[in-house]
This record gives C-alpha cells, structure tokens and sequence, in this order.
C-alpha cells in the first residue's frame, strides 16, 4: 500500500493597510464563524494570478479595494478539517472601502494598529509575517510620507 500524499492546497491573501493620523493600521476581518482575527484570503482560481485573487478576496471578504502590492511579503501553513493549506501573503493599500460588499454579513471588520493586530490573531507564523511587516515594509511608508527617502 502505497503512503497517503497531503496535498497542499494554494491559496493568496492580503495585509490590507492604511496610514491614518501618521500611524500605520492594518484591516482585521472576522472568520465566517467569527471565532477568530484573520486576514482576507482564499483559493487561487485558475487562470488567476495569486495578487489578483488576493484582490479578489480583499473585497468578497473585507470590502476593501487598491493596488495590490505583486511582490510577495510571506507565506504561511495552516490546517483546516483535515487539508493543508499555504497563504501568500500581498500588501494592500486600501484605497476605498465599502460598507456593502459580499461577505458584509458574515464577518467584522475593524482597523488596528499592527502590533495589536499581532496580538488579536492566532496563527504564529501569520503573526511572524505582521512582525517583520512592522519593522520593514511599512517603514518605507513613514519614510516616504516624512520625505526621508531622496532620489538619487
């Protein structure tokens, strides 16, 4: 008998983030159940680029829209009723959000700075991916919007 092979199914999601009054936040929404903190993500369809679906599902799940960031900031494993899955995880400077969109229902939503994001969700390697975003990513954000960065 040959030995069972666990799939890992491939799905993408986003970091959605805003700076607001000059401090960086990032969007938390609900599971479906609402038992837990989670970030907006979902199964990559095919024919769909995984920054696209990230999109996709920052709206369907969050009601949030921008310009996802093509460059991947992290990855991270999870377990859910016996499947394996990895995250790609995407920036998202949220650009408009809307109070109607598909998952309204379903879910809370709610603004956080990042290092109480961190303490709100429970997946570890999810919470190692918001860390090193705290001390690198959106540090280029306070460096750009306080003119620190200069061209050469």
């Amino acid at each position: 008998m040959s030995p069972k092979v666990n799939k890992v199914l491939k799905q993408s999601g986003v970091i959605p983030y805003r700076i607001q009054d000059g401090k960086v936040e990032v969007l938390l929404i609900t599971s479906r159940d609402r038992q837990n903190w989670v970030m907006p993500k979902g199964d990559i369809p095919n024919g769909m680029s995984p920054p696209d679906s990230a999109a996709k599902e920052a709206w369907e799940e969050a009601g949030v829209i921008g310009q996802v960031n093509t460059r991947e900031i992290g990855t991270y494993k999870y377990r859910k009723q016996g499947k394996n899955y990895r995250v790609k995880m995407y920036l998202l400077p949220v650009e408009a959000e809307s109070e109607d969109y598909p998952e309204a229902g379903h879910r809370e939503r709610q603004w956080l700075d990042v290092s109480k994001a961190i303490r709100r969700i429970k997946i570890t390697s999810l919470k190692r991916i918001l860390k090193v975003l705290l001390l690198t990513e959106l540090f280029f954000c306070y460096l750009i919007m306080f003119n620190f960065i200069v061209s050469y």
